[in-house]
């Protein structure tokens, strides 16, 4: 049985969240959302529990994080090249997000981020799996 991750975040406003991982092209499971939160589709094993703060304090044994002043976790997704990257950071900037530093490449990997409007940073990521540009 392949194992699923389902990542949970608190966000303040649900349909903006919503409407913010749409434009970059996620799609949402309905039998999963209702007003209180939703479950955005990455790939079949990774899914996103975007959730009201209210309904994230359910299953939180701690005080929510703002995550406009503090890091909660940095999520990190793999893209299948550079140009994905580039397109991905774009689309969620152009969407209401923003970053907060230059791409990094180091031959190898190339990477980018960007931090969605609830304050939660998404890292992206492209490897190239060929050993020999891997340091090592």
């Amino acid at each position: 049985m392949t194992q699923k991750i389902f990542i949970n975040l608190a966000v303040q406003d649900l349909p903006r969240s919503v409407q913010f991982f749409t434009q970059l092209g996620f799609s949402f499971n309905p039998q999963f959302t209702d007003e209180n939160a939703t479950c955005m589709i990455v790939s079949d094993s990774i899914y996103v529990m975007l959730l009201t703060q209210a309904r994230f304090s359910d299953f939180a044994p701690k005080a929510i994080c703002n995550s406009h002043e503090a890091n909660e976790v940095l999520i990190c997704l793999s893209c299948e090249s550079r140009e994905a990257v580039d397109s991905q950071v774009a689309r969620a900037v152009s969407a209401g997000g923003s970053t907060y530093r230059q791409p990094e490449d180091h031959g190898f990997m190339y990477g980018h981020s960007f931090i969605d409007p609830d304050g939660h940073v998404w890292e992206l990521v492209y490897m190239d799996m060929d050993m020999s540009q891997m340091p090592g």
